[in-house]
C-alpha cells in the first residue's frame, strides 16, 4: 500500500483541482466576473503543474525507486580543479534536495588539498529519492575558465557520481568478516571538529570486490561502522544487479555503453553557456539555475528516455 499512496494522493489532488476549476469557470460565466475567471485560470495552472508531478511519479516503477538514496561524488584527475567541481556538484545536489524537501546527512567528506572536496557521500531521505537520483549516476564534465589558473585558460574537469538505494531490512546481503578490512581514522572536514580528537571514522574495504566505503558523521565508532556496513551492502547489491543485467544483455545481444568512462552530462561555462545531457540530448542555457538545483527537466527527460528504451 505504501508504494501506491503517492500515485493515489497525486490523482486525488489533480481531481480536486479539476472540480475547483470547473466550479470557478461556471461561476465566472454566470456572473461575468473577471476576478473569478482569474481564479479559475490560476487553478488550471496549478493543475498543469500537479499533472507534471503526477506524470513523473508514475515513472517510478523500479524495485527500489521509492527508497532513500546514498549519493557519492568523487573528484576525477586534475587536483584542485576537479575537487572544486566536486564541491560545486555537492552544492547543486543539496539545493535540489532542499527544493524537494528531502533531508540530507553527510556520511563522509574528504576535503580537497587546497580547495573543494575530494569525495563526499550523502544520505538522501525522502519518498522516491532514489528514483529521482539514479538518473544522476555517471561522469559529470565541467568546462570553464579556471579561477585557479592565473593565465585565465579554459579547463575541463570531471567528477563521478554514484547512487545506491538504501536497502530494505528484508533484503539480505551476506558479508563475511574475513572479507573485510576495517580501518579507523580521525574525522575531518566541516562538522567534524567535535570528533577529531578520537579515531571514530570508519573505512571498510571489501577485499573480494575492492569496494571501499567510509563514514565519519557520528561521534561513535560503532555507529559509523553500522552505517558503513549499510553503505557496503547497498553497493554490493547494486553491483550484483548490474552483473545480472550485463549477463542478460550478453545473452540477448544488447550492447550498452555504460561505465566509468562514459560522461552523462556536460556543464559548459566558456566559451558559451550550456548544460547538456548526452543520453537524452536535453539541454538548457541557464547554467546558473541548474547549479542552483534545477535538475528536474534532466531527470524527467532521463526517465522518459529510459522508459522508451525498455
Amino acid at each position: 500500500m505504501g508504494k501506491l499512496k503517492g500515485p493515489i494522493d497525486g490523482w486525488n489532488a489533480c481531481n480536486d483541482l479539476v472540480e475547483e476549476a470547473e466550479i470557478l469557470l461556471e461561476l465566472a460565466r454566470d456572473e461575468d466576473d473577471e476576478d473569478t475567471e482569474d481564479e479559475a485560470s490560476a487553478a488550471i495552472d496549478q493543475l498543469q503543474a500537479k499533472l507534471a508531478d503526477f506524470e513523473l511519479e508514475c515513472m517510478f516503477t523500479g524495485e527500489h525507486d521509492h527508497a532513500n538514496a546514498m549519493l557519492s561524488i568523487n573528484a576525477g584527475a586534475g587536483g584542485t580543479e576537479a575537487q572544486d567541481w566536486t564541491d560545486m556538484l555537492l552544492r547543486m545536489f543539496l539545493r535540489w534536495c532542499e527544493q524537494k524537501k528531502f533531508t540530507t546527512d553527510i556520511l563522509d567528506l574528504q576535503p580537497g588539498d587546497e580547495a573543494g572536496v575530494k569525495s563526499v557521500t550523502l544520505m538522501v531521505k525522502g519518498y522516491n529519492s532514489y528514483g529521482f537520483l539514479r538518473s544522476e549516476m555517471g561522469i559529470h564534465r565541467l568546462v570553464r575558465i579556471s579561477p585557479f589558473d592565473t593565465s585565465g585558460r579554459r579547463h575541463t574537469s570531471f567528477a563521478s557520481v554514484f547512487v545506491f538505494p538504501e536497502l530494505d531490512d528484508n533484503i539480505e546481503v551476506e558479508i563475511n568478516d574475513k572479507d573485510l578490512r576495517v580501518d579507523t581514522y580521525r574525522a575531518s572536514g566541516a562538522g567534524g571538529q567535535h570528533i577529531n580528537k578520537t579515531s571514530s571514522a570508519i573505512r571498510l574495504t571489501h577485499l573480494p570486490t575492492n569496494i571501499v566505503v567510509q563514514c565519519q558523521n557520528e561521534r561513535s565508532q560503532h555507529r559509523n561502522k553500522d552505517t558503513a556496513i549499510k553503505m557496503l551492502k547497498s553497493r554490493l547489491y547494486e553491483r550484483e544487479q548490474k552483473l545480472q543485467q550485463e549477463q542478460h544483455d550478453a545473452i540477448s545481444g544488447e550492447k550498452k555503453e555504460i561505465g566509468w568512462g562514459s560522461q552523462i552530462r556536460s556543464y559548459v561555462m566558456q566559451p558559451y553557456r550550456m548544460v547538456k545531457d548526452h543520453r537524452t540530448n536535453e539541454e538548457t542555457g541557464n547554467v546558473e539555475a541548474v547549479m542552483d538545483g534545477a535538475l528536474d527537466q534532466f531527470i524527467k527527460a532521463y526517465l522518459l528516455w529510459q522508459g522508451s528504451a525498455n
